[in-house]
């Protein structure tokens, strides 16, 4: 693959010290075709022999849609934009997948229904080679950007319009998921002032250099991060340089709103973003309840055994229950009372007390994460297991079960914990139920601080959505595998 990339780019040197991005766009969505290919012939491999242990008569031959589908669904992926190098998010990225194989499903349904004797049709077979291709196809694009999207090749070149701390924020962000592929490769400013560099990438003059850059660069993708400017100001800059570019996104000075699901609308010449507020629909909340006691139910039974046998452990290797309790604020600031598999000693209390007056090292860390990677309240073994796995929550799935609880959404934390939130904050939070999984979870976990357990919060409040809970579900089963932040 990185052989195939390599000979479709070219690295010419330009003024000002700028060099052109090796990105390419090409091989981006080729790469991603590839992944798309491997994982629908994966899944219909493993639908066939998964279907032949039911039925033995099942056989390669009569499976005719293999062929098909591997030339169908990604004719249907590209129509819907999922092979564009870049500026497709996770969340909206599973939807199209999803929405593309039930058309594409369905299509083959009614051409089985239509020239083939519907007897030969094995719906067995069908049902789980759709579920596992919309099962695979996201999980193999996930990998394929975990090996490729730090390479140079992967994604498309941007110009960023605007030095400031717009754009700033912009390249950070930007910088911190590569799978999204877009990647700044210069800066143009007409404050001469900001000239040289910004966040690491090259203002290299002021805005009329656009087309030039464009052209000798070969950059069809530009960012107006420009929010603080008066209107007259940007306007000018969209309607001047934007022409020169085939994709302009503007940054508005939106920073904190919703990202996901914002719409357009025309309101007689003038633009307006129109804002969705999906957990307050009853309709959504419904949805989001059907889910958590589906799934909740499935995570129920599978987790019961394991339960089990780490309640034994912890009891024969430490005095005392095996599970713990603690009050903690629900929904609407209702006290809910969670249990957990106890990981700690008893007198846990009384050690980290005296351990933070011992540790001026500890003490700080305490305070910026209210926990611990040093922390000799933790039973050996059974303990620090739990503890790294997170697998001491799972008897908060009952509380999934009985609606004090969702599978997703904030943690309910400590009422120490609490207190170092601004106000605002949590009240903002009470409106929704606690998850039993979430955001910061599968985002950054044990190493986010305050600040980023508000800002991913804050984030998954305001753009909720049920794609959004199956992505985090699904990050939540790789980061407990990879032990991602967890101690």
């Amino acid at each position: 693959m990185a052989q195939v990339a390599t000979e479709m780019v070219a690295q010419p040197l330009v003024s000002d010290r700028v060099l052109v991005s090796t990105a390419s766009p090409l091989a981006t969505s080729v790469a991603l075709f590839v992944a798309d290919v491997i994982a629908v012939l994966l899944a219909r491999g493993l639908a066939l022999v998964f279907w032949s242990w039911v039925h033995p008569a099942i056989g390669l031959e009569q499976d005719f849609a293999i062929w098909l589908s591997v030339a169908f669904l990604p004719m249907v992926y590209a129509g819907l934009g999922l092979y564009a190098a870049g500026n497709l998010g996770p969340v909206e990225e599973l939807r199209r997948i999803t929405l593309g194989t039930v058309l594409v499903s369905l299509i083959m349904t009614a051409t089985n229904f239509f020239v083939r004797d519907i007897n030969g049709y094995s719906r067995g077979l069908f049902i789980s080679s759709l579920v596992l291709i919309a099962i695979l196809v996201p999980l193999n694009r996930a990998f394929f950007r975990y090996l490729y999207a730090s390479k140079p090749w992967w994604g498309i070149p941007v110009l960023v319009l605007g030095a400031g701390k717009t754009a700033t924020l912009v390249i950070e962000s930007l910088r911190r998921q590569p799978g999204l592929g877009l990647k700044p490769v210069v800066c143009l400013d007409d404050d001469e002032s900001k000239h040289g560099e910004c966040s690491g990438v090259a203002v290299a003059g002021c805005l009329d250099r656009a087309p030039e850059l464009a052209r000798e660069l070969k950059i069809r993708h530009a960012l107006v991060a420009m929010a603080g400017v008066e209107r007259e100001k940007l306007v000018h800059v969209i309607e001047h340089w934007g022409a020169t570019f085939s994709h302009l996104t503007v940054i508005p000075n939106l920073f904190g709103i919703a990202t996901l699901w914002v719409t357009t609308r025309d309101l007689g010449g003038i633009l307006g973003l129109q804002v969705r507020q999906n957990l307050l629909s009853p309709m959504n909340q419904w949805l989001k309840r059907v889910m958590d006691v589906v799934m909740g139910t499935l995570i129920g039974v599978i987790a019961l055994p394991i339960v089990g046998l780490a309640a034994l452990w912890i009891k024969l290797v430490s005095r005392g229950p095996a599970f713990y309790y603690q009050d903690r604020e629900g929904e609407n600031g209702e006290t809910i009372r969670i249990r957990k598999l106890r990981t700690m000693y008893p007198n846990s209390e009384e050690l980290l007390k005296q351990h933070l007056l011992r540790d001026g090292a500890a003490r700080e860390e305490w305070q910026h994460y209210f926990k611990l990677r040093s922390d000799p309240r933790v039973i050996p073994g059974i303990g620090r297991i739990l503890r790294r796995t997170s697998l001491d929550e799972l008897p908060q799935i009952w509380m999934v079960l009985t609606g004090k609880m969702s599978l997703v959404g904030p943690r309910p934390f400590p009422s120490y914990h609490l207190q170092g939130f601004d106000p605002d904050f949590r009240e903002f939070r009470r409106k929704v139920p606690p998850g039993l999984t979430g955001l910061w979870q599968v985002s950054a976990r044990s190493d986010g601080d305050l600040k980023v357990q508000e800002m991913l919060d804050v984030y998954y409040i305001r753009n909720w959505s049920l794609w959004l809970d199956i992505h985090i579900l699904a990050r939540t089963v790789g980061a407990v595998i990879l032990l991602k932040g967890a101690y």
